[in-house]
């Protein structure tokens, strides 16, 4: 079974609480104690983002490691494939896919995602899976990306955080630049099993997970076909 749960935003990145998402993602693993390896490219390899990591997910019993691309690089390939779980940060997800791209990670994560290793990640790392993702990697604008294409599908993350998602999605619908967008909410994750949107996880403020196109031009959120809302 493939996995890929989508963060839209939230978790230990902003705070070391409940860690509900956290929870439900290693819950998804077979392994009692699973192997999870964080990936922070998207935001420089920062220091304190790693350090929330390990806070968090020590503290849930898990074995824990890392990945650096601004230090010296382990080897790739086999340490990925020992993985149970791959959790990707956020950041900026133009700069993480270039360095991904350049050492060869993304075919390496793709072989471990058909190898059944659990793919996670929160906005940068919610998007990357997908064929492509809304993105503010750009200062001063919004933009579609083309990101590893795992998963069919556009998704948009924050999508009720910040401003200026929504009508950058209605803006891009209306220049028919894509038919669809899969939007996820802060503290909402969709959870995808064998490249199908399965479930949407709600783990704060009532979140939720949207399939938003346009109706005789007006913007429209509906429910993603066969996915079922949990609430954690």
């Amino acid at each position: 079974m493939k996995q890929i749960i989508a963060i839209g935003g939230g978790g230990f990145g902003r705070e070391i609480k409940n860690l509900k998402i956290e929870k439900y993602i290693i819950n998804q693993s077979k392994s009692k104690k699973p192997k999870i390896c964080f990936i922070p490219t998207a935001t420089g390899d920062d220091e304190g983002y790693i350090k929330n990591f390990y806070k968090a997910f020590d503290s849930l019993g898990c074995v824990t490691s890392h990945i650096n691309f601004f230090k010296r690089t382990i080897k790739l390939d086999e340490y990925i494939q020992k993985q149970d779980i791959i959790f990707v940060g956020g950041g900026n997800t133009k700069s993480m896919l270039a360095v991904w791209k350049e050492w060869g990670l993304d075919k390496i994560l793709f072989d471990a995602y058909n190898n059944e290793v659990i793919m996670s990640g929160v906005s940068a790392g919610a998007i990357c899976w997908f064929k492509k993702g809304i993105t503010d990697s750009w200062q001063d604008h919004q933009a579609i990306l083309p990101c590893l294409n795992f998963v069919d599908g556009v998704c948009c993350p924050h999508y009720d955080e910040e401003p200026e998602r929504i009508p950058f999605v209605k803006k891009i619908l209306d220049q028919k630049l894509i038919n669809d967008c899969l939007a996820l909410e802060g503290f909402n994750a969709l959870h995808l099993v064998d490249g199908k949107p399965k479930f949407s996880v709600s783990f704060g403020n009532e979140s939720n997970s949207h399939l938003v196109n346009l109706n005789n031009a007006k913007i429209k959120h509906s429910i993603i076909p066969g996915v079922q809302k949990i609430i954690i």
